[in-house]
Formats: structure tokens, C-alpha cells, sequence
């Protein structure tokens, strides 16, 4: 019994392990740019995913949604550990408010209206111009080795959601951290 038990054990783990494989490669940072502009270091990122099933449902009844943005820039050492330049967090909240017909996206006190939920999450997806950084901080010629990613902080949802998020697989996106490499030439802090 236990023999004819174990191969289809084995075949239910690696289909799980295969549906996971298939939600990471659609849920991914496409593109990061670090920018220098003004004496600061601001980054540009493309980001890769989808809200669909319970999450999107929720949110098309009211309940507002939270994605974080994570951040990490070093700088490596042989000598200790890496020094952590940079680490930093951004987070915006989208909500719909059936009053207005109305969906709103922010990050901090400032909410913009939008039109639909996706248009709303256009701006999670494309972010643009967000400082990190000041370019004091950074030193020339050094290469830096940063990382960023972006989740759905279930941990600022109303506690009936957490618990739902604990237990579904739709409330679990996150993208898989996406590496990149840069260094501040002396040219780009020329006015």
C-alpha cells in the first residue's frame, strides 16, 4: 500500500512545486533603473503581475489593498560584512469607493483617482522618480549591488483579510527579488 502511495504523493509535490514555478515566472521585476538626478539617487522599476480571483474581488468591494515595495542597496567588503547603503520601503494603498464609483491609488497622504483597478495598479507597476538617496552618501567609481521587490503586504490588510491571506494562495503575490549593479561616475555629478 505504502509503495502504490508514494509515487502519487511524489506526483502531488512536484505539481504544487510546478504551480508555484508558474506564479513567480508571472509575477517579476522586468526592468530597474537607477537614476542620478539633482544629487539624488532615484530608482525607475517595471514590475510584472496580475491581481485576479479573491484579491481582485475584495478589492472591487471596498477593501483597500497594499503593496510594499522593497529596497536594498550594499556595497561589498572582503574584510566584513557588507555595508548596507541603502533600505528602503515604499508601500501604496489601493482602495475603491463605491460612492464615487471611484478607485483610489497612493503612497503616503498623497491618493490620486483613477478609473478602473488596473489603471490604478499601473502605478505600482511603473515606478518612476522614487529617491532612495543622497548622492553624499554614495561613493564615485564603486560598484554598488542592490536588489528590489514587490509584495502584497497582507500584514496592513483588517484582521479578517489576514487570516484569509494566511489561508489562500490569491492573497500570497510577491515577486522574486531581482538583482542589479551600478556605479556613480564622476561625469554624472558634473552640472
Amino acid at each position: 500500500m505504502l509503495r502504490l502511495l508514494f509515487p502519487l504523493l511524489l506526483c502531488l509535490s512536484l505539481t504544487a512545486h510546478a504551480q508555484v514555478s508558474v506564479q513567480h515566472e508571472a509575477e517579476r521585476v522586468t526592468r530597474v533603473e537607477p537614476v542620478i538626478e539633482d544629487g539624488k539617487l532615484y530608482i525607475d522599476a517595471d514590475i510584472d503581475f496580475s491581481v485576479n480571483g479573491d484579491l481582485r474581488n475584495a478589492a472591487e468591494k471596498g477593501v483597500p489593498i497594499y503593496f510594499t515595495a522593497d529596497l536594498e542597496v550594499v556595497s561589498k567588503r572582503w574584510w566584513w560584512f557588507d555595508n548596507e547603503v541603502v533600505k528602503e520601503r515604499r508601500t501604496w494603498r489601493i482602495v475603491y469607493n463605491a460612492l464615487t464609483r471611484q478607485w483610489r491609488v497612493g503612497s503616503s497622504e498623497l491618493t490620486l483617482p483613477e478609473s478602473s483597478l488596473d489603471d490604478a495598479l499601473s502605478l505600482v507597476r511603473n515606478i518612476r522618480g522614487w529617491a532612495v538617496a543622497n548622492i553624499e552618501d554614495l561613493e564615485v567609481d564603486k560598484l554598488y549591488e542592490g536588489r528590489i521587490r514587490l509584495r502584497l503586504d497582507t500584514s496592513l490588510l483588517a484582521r479578517p483579510f489576514q487570516v484569509d491571506a494566511f489561508n489562500s494562495s490569491a492573497w500570497s503575490l510577491a515577486t522574486p527579488w531581482k538583482n542589479f549593479t551600478f556605479s556613480i561616475s564622476r561625469d554624472a555629478l558634473q552640472p
